[in-house]
């Protein structure tokens, strides 16, 4: 188990949470003097002392290279560690689990098509930096239902679910994102002791493909802060961090100082691309939303996976171009499939209000995917029919000019007048803070490509019944 939220246990043990809870914190923004000690830590820290990293091994990749020297002990002497009690010093921790860890190979499919959600890792973990992270206890999981994928009984649902099975993420990539996950948040602690790194978007809510690069979400505290301030100042630090101390792990760190900045940075061992914000906990909450989706049911995956690949190669899915998010896109098929006739998808927010809430803690939000139970759909259409539906049903059907697309309310609703939703051409609701998530389509000729892209793909696909005419298949699979 890994000291995440995301992985099944609350950020400390119950004897250390009324001191040293993370989530416990009070709602105030970062400290000037805070910000000083966050600079004086950076300054100061040696990684040769502080850090003593488990050795990584991908395959049959050599292992990196990893200091095993002493912890970080401030000016205390080691000589005046005995007069102190166990859990009220800097102390250090031999971990007995010093062997390499393994990233397994990636694992074919079986044949009779099932599969499972992706684990959400039950290897025990003991942190090496304890000034950090106290020791844990292990919390088993709920273990994740099993389903089935369906049945294609038509040339168009055989394609669909064969090129989902082909690029699907695989657990194997998931671990070495984790993984990677685990060590940076070490790192980063050792700025910012009480902060947590979260891995949120595609890669953990069941829509990745294998190339999915990897977002993380670096939580200074349960508040908003500043994006243009502090977060910047605060991401600042993170970058100098990447260049100076693990250059050896990290290549290309970039920091973007855009309205949300964030750090772009590629990790050398597993070769994925990240990019790392600070406070975005609304993406926390979502990534559990849609993972929660994801395995309602087993026609959700396939069908969402095919559309992303669609709309990239029509070059009509990249939020910095001006056009849709695959955030936007996976928002706007779950909507799809909630305003069917007989509706293939609830709205979870609605059922299970208790589960979705906002006031629910971080370290908590993981339980959502495992404690709601499959949807039942008198629905049968098939993944052919949905995806011919889907393309028909905003080309021809959704208005708009006058809807919003909101899968909290599981319908199209009239646009709130407001400047949020005032003069766009396009309106995704966010399902936790209500903003708009296609508001990067702010030009005209991007949206009316978008709209010509769907129209001509479902007249292609409605004569043809063949994927390849509106997705060339070996293209899409080489890209994985």
């Amino acid at each position: 188990m890994f000291p995440n939220s995301i992985l099944g246990r609350p950020p400390f043990t119950p004897n250390h949470q009324q001191h040293n809870n993370f989530f416990a914190l009070s709602p105030t923004l970062y400290s000037h003097q805070q910000l000083i000690d966050a600079q004086f830590n950076f300054q100061n820290v040696d990684l040769s002392r502080a850090v003593s990293l488990q050795p990584l091994t991908y395959g049959t990749i050599s292992p990196i290279q990893t200091s095993t020297s002493p912890l970080f002990r401030g000016r205390k002497r080691i000589s005046d560690e005995k007069n102190f009690p166990l859990d009220g010093k800097r102390q250090r921790f031999h971990s007995p689990h010093q062997e390499p860890t393994i990233i397994n190979q990636i694992v074919p499919l079986s044949g009779d098509r099932r599969y499972s959600m992706p684990p959400l890792f039950h290897t025990h973990y003991v942190p090496d930096i304890i000034r950090c992270v106290p020791p844990l206890r292990e919390i088993p999981l709920l273990e994740p239902r099993e389903i089935t994928l369906p049945e294609a009984k038509d040339k168009l649902s055989q394609q669909i679910l064969e090129l989902f099975e082909t690029c699907q993420q695989q657990t194997s990539d998931l671990k070495k994102k984790e993984l990677c996950r685990a060590q940076l948040q070490r790192e980063i602690q050792l700025l910012f002791p009480q902060s947590r790194l979260f891995l949120v978007g595609s890669s953990l809510n069941g829509f990745g493909a294998r190339s999915s690069d990897g977002d993380l979400c670096l939580v200074v505290k349960e508040e908003p802060v500043n994006q243009k301030t502090e977060a910047r100042h605060i991401l600042t630090l993170v970058h100098k961090h990447f260049c100076t101390r693990l250059s050896g792990y990290i290549e290309r760190p970039q920091l973007i100082r855009a309205k949300v900045p964030i750090v772009k940075f590629r990790d050398k061992v597993s070769c994925v691309e990240f990019d790392l914000n600070v406070n975005n906990t609304v993406g926390i909450r979502n990534t559990f939303l849609l993972r929660t989706y994801a395995y309602l049911e087993n026609r959700v995956r396939p069908l969402v996976l095919v559309i992303k690949k669609w709309a990239s190669h029509h070059e009509i899915n990249d939020a910095s171009r001006g056009t849709l998010s695959s955030y936007s896109l996976v928002l706007m098929v779950l909507h799809y499939l909630q305003t069917l006739p007989e509706p293939i998808l609830p709205s979870l927010q609605k059922i299970y209000p208790e589960s979705f809430s906002t006031s629910v803690q971080l370290h908590l939000v993981h339980h959502a995917p495992c404690s709601v139970p499959p949807y039942l759909s008198k629905n049968e259409s098939s993944l052919g029919d949905l995806l011919l539906g889907f393309l028909k049903y905003y080309a021809t059907e959704f208005d708009w000019n006058t809807q919003m697309i909101s899968v909290r309310e599981a319908k199209a609703i009239p646009r709130p007048d407001d400047i949020e939703w005032r003069n766009k051409y396009i309106c995704v609701e966010e399902p936790f803070d209500g903003t708009n998530t296609a508001r990067a389509v702010h030009e005209k000729q991007k949206f009316d490509m978008i709209k010509d892209q769907f129209l001509k793909s479902w007249q292609r696909l409605k004569n043809k019944r063949d994927l390849n005419s509106v997705l060339p298949l070996r293209a899409a699979t080489l890209k994985r």
